[in-house]
């Protein structure tokens, strides 16, 4: 089993708030801790010896490959950037020139790459936006954020950022983290891996009292939020819920829907928790592979001009899947392309996720991981038609000569399966998110159109 790593972000003003912090954790724990404070780039840092005298865990400055150990308090040395791999710690200089140097994004995101839904973070004091990106990479995976309560922070700036992404959990004084953090860690039902795929666990019958409350948070968010979760798969939801619960020290799952009822703002924390899906370019190479050997030659080979190819991509969550499919799909048809029309429609109920697929922009760190899972030339493609720039990020462009060659991503604000609209007449539907049951997912193949009607279900 992994050990929980929770990632620490910090700038001006950092020292005092992370000091606080430590103070207030036990002198044991199961948790291990990654401090990247901003540091002059220039000069050795006395930032561990002087964290050294408030906790007493051990206070490591991190070297390149070393392996990441519970009860430890491990900072960030001057002059680099830190990232997670694996159960080890990656040191990278810190890029020359005048460009920013965002070293906390660098380490949330690596962390939302690595340990997904088991990701945890927190966002002190700081004078500038660094977090804010990162932030919205671990919610994202499905991880939990914390932020400094502004009022506490000496510079509010870092913590307000990340507060404004919408993304942060839970606000609170530095003293107060370091309480959530031990009920987290404790939680007898908290993951301390990244949530499996949920095809990869099955769901077991509930008792007659746990199907009854949750019902009950089922209605509550219907009535708030407008989304019906009832059809949703119970273990991936119970998985969030005991994360949800154990954050706000609660044990019963009834009092949690009591409390569910009077409370707005943890209902609409619990609800985009219960939108975040885990996904990643090319997930399941097997897939990509059967289509492009039996799937995209019989769509090309019946293809009329006049007529491009569509492809529906349900609960496309932030756009992977319909962006790896645009590139498997491009690499198949090659010059045929610039005569072959393609759109690529990919739908999700959260709002959050599809502003993320139509921005087209995911960080290199995002990627790497994911786009080697590519099979054969479609890794040579990936790394092509993937653009990123750190400082000015730029959407996917999958494009090629021709009045019908671009595929493309059509995202409705809201799409809610079962009852969505048709879309019309399209060939292909890649409804591979397990967290529809039979019934949904049922639902998405019957709007394909037939095969002899060039349609293909998957």
């Amino acid at each position: 089993m992994s050990i929980p790593i929770v990632a620490i972000g910090a700038s001006a003003g950092g020292l005092e708030a992370i000091s606080e912090l430590l103070a207030a954790l036990p002198a044991e724990s199961n948790m291990a801790f990654a401090l990247v404070q901003h540091l002059d780039p220039a000069h050795e840092s006395l930032l561990p010896e002087l964290l050294a005298k408030k906790t007493s865990m051990p206070v490591v400055q991190v070297r390149d490959e070393l392996t990441v150990e519970a009860g430890h308090v491990y900072v960030i040395p001057p002059n680099a950037t830190l990232t997670i791999v694996g159960q080890c710690f990656r040191l990278t200089r810190r890029p020359s020139g005048t460009g920013l140097h965002l070293p906390v994004d660098s380490l949330f995101a690596s962390l939302a790459q690595e340990r997904g839904s088991a990701a945890i973070c927190v966002v002190l004091s700081g004078g500038n936006a660094d977090g804010s990106r990162g932030v919205r990479a671990i919610k994202q995976a499905g991880g939990v954020v914390f932020a400094q309560l502004p009022e506490s922070a000496k510079f509010p700036s870092m913590p307000r950022k990340a507060i404004e992404t919408g993304c942060v959990d839970f606000v609170l004084r530095p003293d107060q983290i370091a309480h959530a953090l031990v009920r987290l860690g404790h939680h007898p039902e908290i993951q301390t891996t990244p949530e499996p795929p949920p095809d990869a666990t099955p769901d077991e019958p509930l008792a007659p009292d746990e199907e009854v409350n949750l019902r009950r948070l089922f209605r509550r968010l219907r009535s708030v939020h407008g989304v019906d979760f009832s059809h949703y798969k119970r273990s991936t939801l119970r998985r969030r819920l005991a994360r949800r619960m154990a954050l706000l020290n609660i044990v019963s799952l009834a009092d949690y829907a009591t409390a569910l009822e009077s409370d707005s703002i943890e209902t609409a924390s619990l609800y985009q928790d219960f939108l975040i899906r885990v996904t990643a370019f090319f997930r399941d190479p097997q897939s990509f592979e059967g289509l492009s050997a039996q799937v995209f030659p019989l769509l090309s080979a019946t293809h009329s001009t006049k007529d491009p190819i569509r492809v529906w991509v349900p609960g496309c969550a932030s756009g992977e899947e319909v962006y790896s499919i645009a590139i498997a799909l491009v690499e198949h048809l090659g010059e045929r392309l610039a005569s072959i029309g393609v759109q690529i429609f990919g739908t999700d109920v959260s709002e959050t996720a599809i502003e993320l697929a139509r921005a087209g922009a995911f960080s290199a760190h995002h990627r790497a991981g994911s786009i080697e899972r590519a099979p054969g030339a479609l890794l040579r493609q990936a790394r092509v038609r993937l653009h990123h720039r750190e400082k000015h990020p730029r959407p996917v462009h999958l494009r090629a000569p021709g009045r019908h060659a671009r595929p493309a991503l059509l995202a409705p604000r809201s799409h809610q399966l079962p009852k969505c609209p048709h879309l019309p007449g399209h060939d292909h539907a890649a409804s591979r998110d397990a967290y529809f049951p039979l019934r949904i997912t049922s639902a998405c193949i019957a709007r394909t159109r037939p095969l002899g009607d060039r349609g293909n279900r998957e």
